[in-house]
């Protein structure tokens, strides 16, 4: 074994990454020896934090561009894996600098990258036991970012010490390909890439397939892994559970206010993919011309191509009918996923972001009637008032049905197959700023992460006190697939029929069916 770098480095530091809870202790940081795990590919070395192990950037697959993931090359000696690796190539990096003019700036302060098109395919993990056969929960989180763009390490709060130190169970997020890169359709370019399609969401089984074989010598069971994500993260957790390639490799999943369906069907996927071709002047005789390109020659290309088929969903999934299936809850929920658990829901404010300007209800009335005509204005805010008496007129277009929508019609899909489910709608919002429960409000909760992400939840007793009973309850499902817990109201399985939801806010309690007339007007969404 090599000698490791800074071995045996023990460095005392202030607590602050790995809980929730006020600086009241210190934590040793270890790397040396005692660090290192083994996996099917090489030895790697992370540290220690505290009581958790902690490896970031380990490579669980390559691949050449457009080209389907393969298994990572091994490696001799031991490979450090202790700081984050890059992130996929993206037009949203969240590289540009601005100041925190608003709330959503001031709350959402994205990490800065690195960015390697041909590096990005590593994951993260941390866990109480490394090389004991510990068999604990594994939870895989999977970032938002629609399919564009996002990382594992996009925000602060996915940081997985707290969850891992708290529910004694085993965190792993990851990055993989995004965009063009991840979602280029280009079967019919032939040849070799005949079966270059879905690329992003066969990273994604590679990585789950790195867990099956690897995660039991970081301490975790195989047999027992939840996949979660939210936002496009849940878009992709609902694409996994209609690929027959990822069945066997999870066995209950959460979708977070990613409950729509964002995939392209195969004739619109090849579609685009042969438009991109044709922009980048790329044919079967010149196929190894894409390798010449600079990622942002590729993305220019993609824009155009989108724009020019006025493609709705652009680069995301194509259910091309082998590797991602016809099924995919729209409307039907996919049967070969049938026996697998779910947590669904939304936050209330989603996409408005600036909950703050006070309206009249003429006002509101006004706005939606441009949106979706008088009559179903009139209809809209009446079921509103009647749903929420008692209401600030504003809060008719503050609140989100869109993925509330969508999040309901996914549940009703799931549960009609026999599967359960269990439903939920995050009413909580920090008092003190004007997000409301807006678009990734619940992360720093469900993560234990308050204290990391004070800008955005506040950082009050009340946020403390939420994020310890939506955690409670995620780590309850994760462990056993029920996510009842003490200190909430009794959470039972969804029907279409019982509606059975439950509100987190300061106050939980089980609602049924209670916003169902508000479905159906289409109002646009607020970014």
């Amino acid at each position: 074994m090599t000698k490791p770098l800074f071995a045996a480095l023990a460095v005392t530091v202030l607590m602050a990454s790995c809980t929730s809870a006020p600086q009241t202790s210190y934590r040793e940081i270890v790397s040396d020896a005692t660090t290192v795990a083994s996996t099917t590919y090489g030895q790697v070395q992370g540290y220690r934090d505290g009581d958790i192990y902690v490896f970031k950037g380990i490579p669980y697959a390559k691949a050449e561009r457009f080209m389907p993931p393969v298994a990572p090359d091994r490696h001799e000696g031991v490979l450090m894996c202790r700081a984050y690796g890059p992130k996929t190539p993206q037009t949203s990096t969240n590289l540009n600098w601005k100041r925190a003019v608003t709330d959503y700036d001031f709350g959402f302060q994205f990490n800065l990258e690195p960015v390697d098109e041909f590096n990005c395919l590593v994951l993260n993990v941390w866990t109480r036991n490394i090389n004991d056969n510990a068999k604990k929960p594994v939870f895989v989180w999977i970032h938002g970012g629609g399919f564009a763009s996002g990382s594992g390490y996009d925000m602060d709060c996915y940081e997985g010490c707290a969850l891992a130190e708290e529910g004694d169970i085993v965190v792993v997020n990851l990055n993989h390909r995004l965009n063009i890169l991840g979602y280029a359709d280009l079967r019919d370019l032939g040849g070799k890439y005949a079966n270059s399609v879905n690329l992003g969401m066969l990273d994604l089984v590679k990585a789950l397939e790195w867990v099956r074989d690897n995660i039991s010598n970081f301490g975790g069971d195989p047999s027992n892994v939840t996949i979660a994500g939210q936002s496009g993260g849940g878009g992709k957790v609902s694409t996994l559970m209609c690929m027959p390639s990822a069945m066997g490799l999870f066995h209950k999943a959460i979708t977070q206010s990613g409950s729509w369906v964002l995939h392209n069907s195969d004739e619109e996927g090849r579609a685009l993919g042969s438009a991109v071709l044709e922009e980048l002047g790329v044919t079967a005789a010149n196929a190894d011309k894409l390798n010449e390109f600079t990622y942002e020659e590729l993305a220019a290309a993609g824009n155009s191509a989108t724009r020019k088929l006025h493609s709705a969903n652009g680069f995301c999934p194509t259910v091309d009918g082998t590797i991602v299936g016809a099924q995919h809850f729209a409307p039907d929920a996919p049967m070969i996923s049938k026996d697998i658990p779910m947590i669904i829901g939304s936050n209330k404010n989603e996409f408005t972001y600036d909950n703050s300007i006070a309206l009249k209800e003429e006002e509101v009335r006004d706005r939606l009637s441009k949106q979706i005509g008088v009559a179903k204005a009139d209809a809209f805010i009446s079921a509103y008032n009647e749903i929420y008496p008692g209401s600030r007129p504003e809060e008719a277009i503050y609140t989100d049905t869109f993925l509330r929508e969508a999040a309901v019609k996914m549940a009703d899909a799931k549960s009609a197959i026999g599967s359960k489910v269990y439903m939920y709608y995050m009413t909580w919002h920090p008092r003190n700023n004007a997000l409301g429960a807006c678009h990734g409000m619940e992360l720093p909760l469900v993560f234990r992460n308050v204290s990391l992400e004070r800008a955005l939840t506040g950082g009050t007793e009340s946020a403390y006190k939420m994020s310890e009973r939506m955690s409670s309850a995620w780590l309850a499902f994760i462990k056993t697939g029920d996510p009842n817990v003490k200190g909430l109201p009794q959470w039972d399985p969804y029907t279409a029929e019982n509606g059975n939801t439950m509100i987190f806010d300061d106050e939980c309690k089980i609602v049924h069916n209670h916003d169902r007339a508000l479905f159906g007007y289409d109002i646009p969404r607020h970014f």
